[in-house]
Order: C-alpha cells, then sequence, then structure tokens
C-alpha cells in the first residue's frame, strides 16, 4: 500500500493539466517487442519513491489492463510540450529500491538498440526472476519504541512486565524482532501486544533473507610463479588496468599455456584496488577445477550458473550488488552481474558459441562486455587458443590488442596428431566406430597405464534411423529433423523439441517392417568400447547422462582419480579440462561439422579439433591425438593437425573476404514462422519485397544486400514453418535504420511471428 496510487489520484489528465499542476512524468518501458517508450505521471504521492531503474505497474491498453514496466528516466511534464493530449499515471511502484543502475540502464538501452529488442524485453531478461520475486526472503516484523515516547506515557505507570519489555527495546541500538524481543524480556507476546495497542511501541515490515546458500571451503593457495612469456603478457594487461581507460585485449594462448594463471594474477591486482572482477566462462566449463581454482585464491568468489535455485540467485544478487564479493565466475548472464565497483570482465573461452544468447534478446555476450566495459572505463580480457575470426580481425587490424603466449607452460610440446583417413581403415569401412589405427593407440596407453578421451559430439545410440522398402529417413512430426535412436530408454527422440515414440516397429511412411540404424552417437560408441575393452572402466558424458544435478563434477572426479581409464563424450568434455595423465584423444569423426551448411563450419571444425587435442600431453608423460575423418585434405583439419591457427586464419579470412560475410559484413536473418506453410512462405515473399524497395529509395550510397526468402535449412521446427532472409551491410547501422523504417506493419501482422537476430551465429 506505500508505494500505491490515492483513489484521490485521477485516473489520467490532460496535458496542459498536468504541466500546470508541475507533474513529473516518468518513461517507461515494457517486455513488449516494441522499440517505443510510454509516458505516464508520476503523482505526488509516489514522486519519493520512483526513480529510474524501478518497476511500476501501468495501466496499459483498453479497458482496466495493467502491465508491468521498468522506469528509465523522469522529467517535468512541461518538457513533453503537449505530445500527448491524455496522460496516464502510474498505478503503483513495485519495488523500494531500484533494481538496476543507470550504467546498466545505458547498456541495457545499447542491447536494445543493437539486437532491436524491445527495451523493456532486455531489462526483463537482464534481471533474475529470482530478484523480481525476491525469492528466499521474506516480510518481517520489526518492533522499535513510538516518537515523543516520554511524552506518551507522562506519570502512567506500566504493569512490571510492560516495562521491562520497554525498558529493552529502549536500550537497543536497532528494531527488534518479536520473538528477540520476548526472548530478551523473558516474557510472552501478550505485554508486546499490549504495549502496541497502547501507542507505545510501532511496528515496521522489512524483507530479510531467509536463506543463504552454503559456501564450501577451499584451503588458500599461492599464486603459481609465471613463465617468462606469462610474465610479459601480464605486465602489458596491468598496464591496461591501470590506465584507467577501456582497451579490448585479446590473449592468443595455446592450450595448456596458463591463461587461467595470468587472469587470476590481473584479477589479483583489480582486487587490490578495492574493485570488482566477472569472468565469463561456457556453461559446460563451470566445473569444480574451474570453481576451485577461484575460491581457493580469493576470499570471495561467486559462481553464477542455470542450475542456481531463485532463492540462491537472488542472494548472490544482493551480495555482489552490496561489494561484498570480490570475483563472480559464471556463464554468459553473468556479464549483468551488478557489481557497483567493476574493475575488468574476462571471458575465457571466446570462441564458444554458447556466448550467443539464442533467445530475445538475442544478444552476444562478447559485445555486451565490450560495451559495458566502455561504459565503465575498464578493460575486456578475451581468452582463447582458437579466437574466433571476428576478433582475431579486430586484433591484426589494431583496434584490439593481441598478445600471445605461444608454447605451453614448463615448455610442454602440444601433442602430435594423427590424421585417420576412415575411407582405407579396414574396421571403420565394416561399420566401427574405431579405426584399427585408433584401437592400437588406445591399448598402448591403456597398457602404459595412461588415459583416454574419446570424443564424439553425436549423442544417442544412432542419428537416424532409415526405411529400406522406401529408402525415407524417420522424422519427427513436428520437425525437420531426423530421430535419434535412444537404446537405454528404447524411444526414438527428437533433440529439438523433445517429441519421442517408443512404437517404431514400421516405417510411418510406407508401414513395412525393418527399420535400419544409421550413424554411430555417443551410446553406440560405448556399447563397442566396452566390446573391445573389456574389464576397463568407461564413462559417457552427455547430456543424457548428466541429468541429476552435480553428476558433472562426480564424473569428472571420477575419472580425475584414475577409477576410470576411457571417457568419452560430447562437447562438454571438450574444452576446459585438464588431466596430466591422459596420454591419448580420439576424435570419432571430425566430419560432423565441417560438412553442414553454415558459414562458419569451417572455423568450428579447426576450433573443436584444436580444443580436444588440447586435452593431452599436458603432463611429461606426453599423448597423441588420432582424427578420423573421411574429407582429410580439408584445410581446417590439416592446420589443427599442424596447430597452426595463424595459416587456417589467414585462409578462411580471403575466403570469408571473397564472400562478403563476417567479420568483413554484418549479417542479421529475419525469419517468419508459423503453423501454415503458404502462410509463411506469402508472409516472407511480402516482407523481402518491401524491404527491398525500401533499399532501392534509399538515398544512402552504401546498400544493404537482401539474399531471400527461402525455406531455413531446418525448415519445421516445433511445429512452426520457418521461412527466412538475410541483411548484409559493412555498417551495421544501415541494418538497423532499414529494419525500423521497414518492420513496423509487418510486427502487428497475427498470422506469424517475425523473429530479428542481428550478428547470428547459427544460420540453420
Amino acid at each position: 500500500k506505500l508505494f500505491s496510487i490515492p483513489d484521490a489520484i485521477p485516473d489520467k489528465a490532460s496535458w496542459e493539466t498536468a504541466a500546470e499542476a508541475d507533474y513529473s512524468v516518468a518513461k517507461v518501458v515494457l517486455n513488449l517487442p516494441l522499440l517505443t517508450e510510454f509516458h505516464y505521471i508520476v503523482p505526488d504521492a509516489l514522486r519519493e519513491w520512483i526513480g529510474p531503474g524501478h518497476r511500476v505497474k501501468v495501466p496499459f491498453g483498453r479497458g482496466n489492463r495493467f502491465a508491468n514496466g521498468y522506469c528509465v528516466g523522469i522529467l517535468p511534464a512541461k518538457e513533453l510540450e503537449g505530445k500527448f493530449r491524455k496522460l496516464k499515471s502510474i498505478a503503483e511502484v513495485l519495488d523500494k529500491e531500484p533494481l538496476i543502475s543507470s550504467r546498466m540502464l545505458e547498456l541495457t538501452k545499447w542491447i536494445s538498440e543493437y539486437y532491436l529488442s524491445g527495451w523493456g524485453q532486455v531489462l526483463e531478461g537482464v534481471i533474475p526472476a529470482g530478484v523480481k520475486n525476491n525469492s528466499g526472503t521474506r516480510e518481517i516484523l520489526y518492533l522499535h519504541p513510538a516518537e515523543n515516547l516520554q511524552e506518551k506515557l507522562g506519570s502512567l505507570k506500566l504493569p512490571p512486565k510492560q516495562k521491562v519489555v520497554l525498558d529493552v527495546l529502549t536500550a537497543s541500538d536497532s528494531p527488534l524482532r518479536i520473538d528477540e524481543l520476548t526472548k530478551l524480556a523473558k516474557c510472552g507476546t501478550g505485554p508486546v501486544n499490549g504495549l502496541r495497542e497502547k501507542g507505545f511501541i510501532e511496528a515496521i515490515r522489512q524483507r530479510a533473507d531467509v536463506t543463504a546458500p552454503e559456501m564450501k571451503d577451499f584451503a588458500k593457495e599461492e599464486d603459481l610463479e609465471l613463465n617468462s612469456s606469462q610474465s610479459e603478457v601480464l605486465k602489458h594487461i596491468l598496464s591496461s588496468i591501470g590506465s584507467g581507460k577501456h582497451q579490448t585485449i585479446l590473449l592468443h594462448g595455446v592450450t595448456g599455456s596458463g591463461k587461467t594463471e595470468v587472469y587470476i594474477q590481473a584479477i589479483r591486482e583489480v582486487v587490490s584496488y578495492g574493485r570488482q572482477a566477472i569472468v565469463l566462462v561456457p556453461e559446460i566449463s563451470l566445473t569444480p577445477q574451474t570453481i576451485r581454482r577461484f575460491r581457493s585464491r580469493f576470499d570471495s568468489v561467486a559462481v553464477l550458473h542455470s542450475h542456481l535455485s531463485d532463492a540462491e540467485r537472488h542472494w548472490h544478487w544482493q551480495q555482489i550488488a552490496k561489494g561484498k564479493i570480490q570475483v563472480i565466475v559464471g556463464a554468459r548472464s553473468a556479464v549483468f552481474a551488478p557489481t557497483p565497483h567493476l574493475g575488468l570482465i574476462v571471458i575465457d573461452e571466446e570462441h564458444e558459441t554458447s556466448f550467443k544468447q539464442s533467445t530475445t534478446p538475442r544478444y552476444h555476450t562478447r559485445e555486451v562486455a565490450r560495451k559495458r566495459c566502455d561504459i565503465e572505463g575498464i578493460p575486456l580480457l578475451l581468452g582463447t587458443a582458437t579466437p574466433t575470426l571476428e576478433s582475431w580481425n579486430r586484433a591484426i587490424t589494431k583496434k584490439d590488442l593481441l598478445l600471445s603466449l605461444p608454447s605451453r607452460v614448463s615448455d610442454l610440446p602440444l601433442p602430435p596428431v594423427v590424421i585417420v583417413d576412415t575411407r582405407n581403415d579396414p574396421q571403420c569401412s565394416k561399420g566401427a566406430s574405431i579405426g584399427r589405427i585408433l584401437e592400437t593407440g588406445i591399448r598402448t596407453a591403456l597398457a602404459d597405464k595412461g588415459q583416454v578421451i574419446l570424443f564424439l559430439n553425436l549423442r544417442g545410440f544412432a542419428p537416424a534411423l532409415w526405411c529400406r522398402a522406401c529408402s525415407a529417413s524417420i522424422k519427427c512430426p513436428d520437425c525437420d529433423i531426423s530421430l535419434t535412436w535412444h537404446k537405454d530408454r528404447k524411444i526414438a527422440l527428437c533433440h529439438s523439441c523433445e517429441y519421442q515414440s517408443s512404437s517404431l516397429k514400421e516405417c510411418p511412411n510406407c508401414h513395412q517392417p525393418g527399420l535400419q540404424f544409421l550413424g554411430v552417437g555417443t551410446q553406440r560408441l560405448e556399447q563397442e568400447v566396452r566390446a573391445k575393452f573389456r574389464g576397463v572402466k568407461c564413462l559417457r558424458m552427455d547430456s543424457d547422462t548428466m541429468r541429476k544435478p552435480g553428476s558433472h563434477d562426480i564424473a569428472l572426479e571420477s575419472f580425475r582419480r584414475g577409477e576410470a581409464r576411457i571417457l568419452l563424450g560430447t562437447q562438454m568434455i571438450a574444452k576446459g579440462l585438464d588431466f596430466p595423465n591422459v596420454t591419448v584423444v580420439g576424435v570419432i569423426s571430425a566430419d560432423t561439422i565441417l560438412n553442414q551448411p553454415d558459414i562458419r563450419a569451417a572455423e568450428r571444425t579447426y576450433q573443436l579439433i584444436s580444443q580436444v587435442a588440447g586435452r593431452t600431453g599436458r603432463s611429461e608423460r606426453g599423448g597423441r591425438v588420432f582424427v578420423q575423418t573421411s574429407s582429410p585434405d580439408e584445410y581446417p583439419i590439416l592446420c589443427a593437425a599442424e596447430h597452426d591457427y595463424l595459416r587456417f586464419a589467414k585462409q578462411e579470412l580471403v575466403h570469408r573476404q571473397n564472400a562478403l560475410t563476417p567479420p568483413y559484413t554484418h549479417l542479421a536473418r529475419v525469419i517468419i514462422r508459423g503453423e501454415i506453410e503458404e502462410i509463411v512462405k506469402q508472409r516472407s515473399k511480402e516482407m523481402a519485397k518491401a524491404f527491398l524497395e525500401a533499399q532501392e529509395n534509399s538515398e544512402h550510397s552504401e546498400k544493404v544486400r537482401i539474399l531471400g526468402p527461402a525455406p531455413a535449412p531446418i525448415t519445421k521446427l516445433k511445429k512452426n514453418y520457418r521461412y527466412h532472409f538475410q541483411m548484409s551491410a559493412r555498417d551495421v547501422s544501415l541494418i538497423h535504420q532499414l529494419w525500423k523504417e521497414s518492420s513496423k506493419d509487418f510486427l502487428k501482422m497475427n498470422d506469424v511471428e517475425i523473429v530479428i537476430d542481428v550478428d547470428p551465429v547459427d544460420l540453420r
């Protein structure tokens, strides 16, 4: 009730009335796909309770409908200069304190403008649900003496128990909960209630934490001694930190070169100034090993990840906002941590595609971090062994600072990589996943008491089911994707929408029996490994086996202790793991990504092989890598085998420049989707035509290239048909302008949904 409008305030007022009454007006954004700010009168009763960053409840639309929004600014009504005939009033302020700072408002507005999302949508996505709902807290009644208590008491004599209660409360430096008060006064609640009825005690309600997550303590460790390359790199980073200016630094270090230790010692400098640091890692890299490294070096570390409850996330958010946390380690959304004294942002494995948000707002964490660091005037440190070509191009053109760690710590050599042509392997030609050369390497490693990692980026038993009678693959009825057979659960599963069928005894197209399993997934690989290497414990890590909270950590710890000798899995084992006893790494098929219709297919293939290869050779024992492929002459595979990122990047950049694709242009992908294909197809044609006509009438010398429309590579997804077209330009502002000018009418259509993705990384 404290933050609600009194009934006496009019529901709406004319602009003239608002200006004459010297009303303030709040600029409010709503959780809608609109690049629009709405204006509402701030009644006098709410003036002291509202400001930028507060959530508000406002009337919106026809009838008595209300919507929650965010106040992003306050201005006098007279500044609107009669722009609005009628102004409605804010109905309620939902928070006592702002949920977001002025700098974060600036950042979220930039995200809205760059990624063409509603500002309210961005704010709704940035602030965790647990924070908005005050999860993990409850209202608690606190008691304190009434104002002018002595005047109210006068010469009145109180009963003994009430006098004791009042004496205890008066002697306290702060208000007390009722249970605290009765305990100190050694009485029940009767005397307390009696004093409240007489007006000698007043009550206030305050929210307080009722749960705090348990923090595991780690023994503190000293910083490691840096080698000469690490010391030189750290010197440049510390210089940037001390400059008080923004600079993006790309740290290109081979796997095992000690990048994490450089991060830690740079953060140590930041913390010594009383400032905070954010370390962003891919979700799959949030392992106990990563957490242990930071918590053993710093006094207060918050770890933000997807498995936190709303109450835990809210508690961390509050601690960070109070400046009590030195280091925040987390996945993509941790870039929005409410640090009041930010001094550095680090993005490890900056090449990871998971740093791009796949739902609205479709931001890229790297670019958001770059903008936040620019606003704060602090460095951004990007670290990886395989930089994205966007980051590499910025570095070689001197827009960012390039630092290198060209060798591993202790001068350990990078492991030799053997390319195995599966077309000529006698075992692979008979249907085996593990070829003769790889099998020999595994047996040698096991005989030498070493461990083995096998990588395959396809989960399930068989990625496809095929009918011999009609030669059709069995697809999901709701998606244009083949069903994957999961033998352990005895179901055919769609990895996109989770559709499943357990009764595929015949082909749904021709109704003939005898479906055949094609391809190899991690389940089938595990079966083959157990058959070939009997008596050797094997662990499988993919999203099917790692469903339970903590299962990821348990599996890795078992492998670390040597209880399991062979670890196989998908991308979750491809990066960030440091096991000195691993002497053989096998890539079962390097072609799963290379043959996809994607401009980044070659780049991702190189990155994946290089990252997987980096899991071995991390001790004096050395290691070897076997890459099985049916395309042994492709340059991404050859360059990865030679650990030659420079040659790969040079060749791929030439290809990108000739094709006018990123990093030489900006892309924006427009997806039109709906349940009726003909309508989707027609709307996509209408929209692309309108954009083309707008381009023809544009006065800009440089035009935006428009390709399409065409069916998306995955034409049907989750019951919706999908058509798309692409816009590309050297200057992204041209795309922004074209979208704002041409999309308004189409966004109002009810028969299709339209999605805009600026700088997409997934074009499927």
